[in-house]
């Protein structure tokens, strides 16, 4: 049954899995990454948690309040930790220096894993798709970790925001 699983799944599939495996194992190391970068990968995997949601369960109420009921309790949940250690802004090239880590490729993967059993899953039992209490679950799988992804680009944001005050109060003094 796996075999044929995989023999229908699309290539462009297995292409997303090694792009999305290659960026979350580039963030294992210690690196140097832009303010930019450090929106753009979380907008796209909660544009990726999104379509899932929507693919499966089109505009399900249920689906969507655990969605985003998922993702503000996680990205405030997230705040709540202060940022890793050796984390570093430098205002003068607007980069950040960060530790590596493992959890950008965990969501990375769990979005994908989720989102390719579930399409798995509704192609062989399209009638899951209207059964609410799988909708609200998986909604609320898929905004905890957008929630998550959230919560630490904006720790980083929060940062960066207080370097450029302390500058600024710096240069007015």
């Amino acid at each position: 049954m796996l075999l044929q699983i995989l023999s229908h799944t699309p290539r462009w599939v297995f292409v997303l899995f090694a792009v999305l495996l290659w960026f979350g194992a580039k963030q294992l190391l210690a690196s140097s990454v832009s303010l930019a970068r450090t929106t753009v990968m979380p907008i796209a995997m909660t544009g990726l948690s999104i379509s899932g949601v929507l693919s499966a369960f089109g505009d399900s109420p249920m689906a969507l309040v655990g969605w985003g009921t998922a993702a503000v309790v996680l990205a405030a949940l997230v705040l709540q930790f202060g940022l890793p250690e050796g984390t570093r802004y430098d205002a003068d090239t607007r980069r950040f220096h960060l530790q590596g880590s493992a959890v950008p490729l965990v969501l990375m993967m769990g979005i994908f894993f989720t989102k390719y059993v579930v399409g798995v899953m509704m192609a062989m039992h399209p009638e899951l798709a209207h059964n609410h209490n799988l909708a609200l679950g998986l909604g609320t799988l898929y905004g905890a970790f957008s929630g998550t992804f959230a919560g630490r680009a904006i720790r980083l944001w929060k940062l960066a925001i207080r370097h450029d005050r302390a500058l600024a109060t710096e240069q007015a003094a």
